[in-house]
């Protein structure tokens, strides 16, 4: 019996810009994505997120928000994923890691393409983010 997977996504919004992650990796080698990955067994998704934004970025991150839940079958190429994105806090400068090449902080008018649904999730994190201060 097949069954989708769960993933996360880590929004750190500062400034106006928004962390990314230039993906090491297919899918998508090269593009840039929200720090993320999958949850592994026995882990919540919020330790999940934590951990991935520190393996991908170097930073340590604080959780501030659920942003929201990205079901859709074809988000992913690899099959069917689940995201949980939550809108973050982070201290410390980004240094790329783990499965990126790059990380840094683009200005939220000018992303550069995105992977996945990830264009959608900051969107969505931008009005989470909007509503909270």
């Amino acid at each position: 019996m097949k069954k989708p997977s769960v993933t996360v996504d880590g929004v750190i919004i500062k400034n106006g810009k928004v962390l990314l992650i230039k993906r090491k990796n297919e899918p998508f080698k090269g593009r840039w994505a929200l720090p993320g990955g999958f949850v592994e067994y026995g882990e919540t998704v919020e330790e999940a997120v934590l951990r991935e934004v520190k393996e991908e970025t170097g930073m340590d991150a604080k959780i501030k928000k659920l942003v929201g839940v990205y079901s859709s079958p074809d988000r992913d190429p690899r099959g069917h994923t689940i995201s949980i994105a939550f809108l973050m806090e982070a201290k410390g400068e980004a240094i790329a890691g783990d499965d990126a090449t790059e990380a840094r902080f683009f200005d939220l008018k000018k992303l550069p393409p995105l992977a996945f649904d990830h264009a959608k999730i900051i969107e969505d994190a931008v009005k989470t983010f909007n509503n909270e201060c």
